[in-house]
C-alpha cells in the first residue's frame, strides 16, 4: 500500500479539511492532531502520511506540476480534493517554500573584488612564479557588513569556477 494510499482511509467530506490542516503545517503553522484521526490511522501511519503529503504539497508547488502518477493511487474525489487544496493555497505554499528556502542563510553577498598577484618566491623555495588571486567578499551577515578574504592558486581558482558554474545551473533549472 502506497503512503498516499493511507489517505483514502478517510471520507471524502473530511479529506479537504484535513489536507488543508496539512497545508497549514507546511506553511509553519499547525499541522492538524493525531488526536483527531487517532482511530483512522497508527503512529507511524500517521507520521508517514503527514510526511508524504507535505512533500506532495512541496513537490507540486516547487516544481509547478500536477503530479497526476503520484495522485494515480487516491481514490477519484480524494485525488480532487488534493487538486483544489493545492490550486486554493497554491501562492501560500509557494511563499512558505521561499521562506523556508530564504532561512537556510541569512548572509548576502553585497559586492566583491578581485586582484592577481605573481608571487616569484617564498620563504621555502627561491623561484615560484606562481599566480594567486585574491579574491574580497563585501558580505552582509545578520545586516551588519563583513569583508571575507580569499587567496587561492589556479587549481581553487578552478575549483571555485566550476562550483559557481554548478550553482548558476541549477538556479537556471529552478525558474
Amino acid at each position: 500500500m502506497s503512503t498516499l494510499q493511507l489517505l483514502n482511509k478517510i471520507p471524502a467530506a473530511e479529506c479537504l479539511k484535513f489536507l488543508h490542516r496539512v497545508v497549514d503545517g507546511v506553511c509553519g503553522r499547525t499541522y492538524p492532531k493525531r488526536t483527531d484521526y487517532g482511530e483512522t490511522w497508527t503512529l507511524s501511519q500517521w507520521s508517514e502520511l503527514l510526511e508524504a503529503l507535505s512533500a506532495l504539497f512541496r513537490v507540486i508547488v516547487g516544481k509547478k506540476c500536477s503530479d497526476t502518477e503520484l495522485l494515480s493511487v487516491l481514490e477519484e474525489s480524494h485525488a480532487a480534493a488534493v487538486c483544489q487544496c493545492v490550486k486554493s493555497r497554491q501562492e501560500e505554499i509557494h511563499q512558505a517554500l521561499v521562506e523556508r528556502t530564504n532561512a537556510i542563510s541569512t548572509t548576502q553577498l553585497q559586492d566583491f573584488d578581485w586582484q592577481m598577484k605573481l608571487a616569484l618566491s617564498s620563504d621555502k623555495l627561491s623561484f615560484l612564479h606562481t599566480p594567486l588571486l585574491t579574491l574580497t567578499l563585501d558580505v552582509k551577515e545578520n545586516g551588519k557588513p563583513r569583508p571575507v578574504t580569499i587567496e587561492m592558486n589556479r587549481e581553487e581558482l578552478q575549483t571555485l569556477i566550476s562550483a559557481m558554474e554548478a550553482a548558476n545551473k541549477v538556479v537556471l533549472q529552478l525558474k
